[in-house]
């Protein structure tokens, strides 16, 4: 096992993420027996982080964790949990659902403890200092019931932004969904970018974007194989992670034990990218989102002709987003989270920006594309 250097601690660089368990009848209800098999092959292989949230599992993550991880001494695992405040309600209680993280994993403190989804739905309940969390959380963190304090982040680059402009010197390290796709689709690289001006290490989540890079088309596979024929694709997206100076931890949630075994063994080694071959992967990347991805290169002459003062080059970033996922929470939290005069609804059609697009895209019927997906 790789392990990484963190202040005075050693940290496997493959971390578990305790939020795809085996489940039986439904995702709240964990296979113990098959999840216990697995921690004790990942303690067995070197891995000493695991990563849990107070609404994984539909709540039943902690719990399972710590039933395993009570028979283990305390000083050979590192635990992360995260507060929940996506939900205004649960910031009214941080004392309570503290304490009750505490009782459910049975440990008496977290070796890492977040600031759970920061994105544009709920950063002004985060930053209301009236609620008082970043003071209760600093509390625990003198006492020695957190000992490493950080954020993970959903949200866009200004919302990521705005939290450490307000929040960053008080923070150790940031959870992001980092992997080669989202490394121009979702701007990831911006806020690689964003966290080194701050020194801020990086946790990975989402490596292979729940798995929709663990399976490529054919004529992509066949692309890497080329260049790395006994290397999988799974195991490209981890060594992608590896050319980036900055991750520490990489977080998998594996669900059986093939997975298991197989990001284990990756992990054995760190073997990065070179310059060529990531040219390879961003232009399978290229290939990939073409298709159905709207090819707008953010010069902005749109935006200096649209009378409404819409932000045309983020409207297409976010639609390109939520087209090619299917579906993203990304780009539905920002727009939520706009003004009604700012959101793709505001366009008036008057094309005036697609007389000036160097690259011919229609604007106003993305804007209106955009609208009917988001009501889905």
């Amino acid at each position: 096992m790789i392990y990484k250097n963190f202040k005075d601690l050693k940290l496997s660089a493959l971390g578990m993420g305790c939020m795809r368990f085996p489940i039986k009848e439904n995702y709240g209800d964990i296979d113990k027996e098959k999840t216990k098999e697995m921690v004790a092959y990942a303690f067995e292989k070197g891995i000493n982080y695991f990563d849990t949230a107070w609404g994984y599992h539909n709540g039943n993550s902690e719990i399972v964790m710590g039933e395993i991880l009570k028979e283990y001494p305390r000083d050979s695992f590192y635990l992360a949990t995260k507060f929940p405040g996506y939900d205004i309600n649960n910031l009214k209680k941080a004392k309570e659902i503290f304490e009750e993280q505490l009782r459910k994993c049975q440990v008496e403190y977290f070796d890492f403890y977040l600031f759970h989804n920061v994105c544009e739905s709920n950063i002004d309940n985060y930053l209301n200092e009236d609620l008082g969390l970043l003071e209760y959380l600093l509390e625990q963190k003198r006492n020695g019931r957190i000992r490493h304090l950080g954020f993970s982040c959903h949200g866009a680059l200004d919302n990521m932004k705005q939290f450490l402009d307000a929040y960053g010197e008080h923070m150790e390290f940031c959870q992001i969904q980092l992997n080669w796709l989202d490394w121009k689709l979702q701007n990831a690289k911006a806020k690689v970018e964003l966290l080194n001006q701050y020194n801020i290490p990086i946790w990975v989540m989402e490596p292979v974007r729940g798995g929709k890079l663990a399976s490529l088309e054919k004529e992509y596979e066949d692309i890497l194989k080329e260049v790395r024929p006994q290397a999988s694709v799974v195991e490209w997206a981890f060594r992608f992670l590896q050319t980036i100076p900055s991750v520490v931890v990489t977080l998998s949630g594996m669900s059986n034990f093939d997975q298991l075994k197989e990001n284990i063994n990756t992990f054995e080694k760190e073997e990065a990218l070179d310059e060529s071959e990531l040219q390879t992967l961003f232009g399978v990347c290229e290939k990939m989102t073409s298709k159905n991805t709207l090819p707008c290169t953010g010069c902005r002459y749109c935006t200096a002709y649209c009378p409404m003062g819409l932000s045309i080059p983020e409207m297409i970033e976010l639609y390109n987003d939520h087209v090619y996922s299917g579906g993203s929470f990304v780009a539905a939290t920002v727009i939520k989270s706009l003004k009604d005069d700012k959101k793709p609804s505001a366009c008036i059609g008057c094309r005036a920006c697609e007389s000036v697009c160097p690259q011919n895209i229609k604007i106003s019927e993305m804007m209106k594309d955009f609208v009917e997906k988001l009501k889905r």
